[in-house]
């Protein structure tokens, strides 16, 4: 389960419509429970910097991330999961999302932007215990 805050849910539904037709990204910061759910506390908003098909490619800086993740850390927060949108298409993931998702045991959070208004928005949980062996698993949000 995902547990996020109502302003780190607002943030990244916000953050597809304003930069629909392409796709954003961003980081889901907070803590990862006892009972296995993970709780968001924030979610920083990236840079998308894919120019060869940013309308449904995503890429976060690496510089940026290293960046988020040790100011998330100096506040006590750990990188729970990632976020997306997908313009005009279903908060699915793709082939794709999976090939390029690495985060072992992170939620990846997918909204879909239909015509420039934030719709559905759905969490994967990144499971498996290598590259090969990785996958998505639906996860139930939670907003609090």
């Amino acid at each position: 389960m995902l547990k996020i805050s109502q302003s780190a849910h607002a943030t990244l539904r916000q953050h597809g419509e304003q930069t629909y037709p392409h796709e954003c990204c961003g980081v889901l910061l907070g803590g990862f429970e006892d009972d296995g759910s993970k709780t968001v506390t924030r979610a920083v908003r990236c840079g998308n910097t894919r120019e060869d098909s940013p309308q449904n490619r995503y890429n976060i800086d690496p510089k940026e991330l290293i960046r988020i993740q040790r100011e998330g850390r100096e506040r006590g927060e750990d990188i729970v999961g990632f976020y997306h949108s997908h313009p005009d298409h279903p908060a699915q993931w793709s082939p794709t999302d999976l090939a390029e998702a690495h985060w072992l045991g992170c939620s990846y959070v997918i909204t879909s932007v239909a015509q420039g208004k934030a719709a559905t928005t759905n969490s994967f949980e990144l499971s498996g215990t290598d590259e090969r062996g990785k996958k998505f698993i639906d996860e139930t949000i939670e907003i609090a």
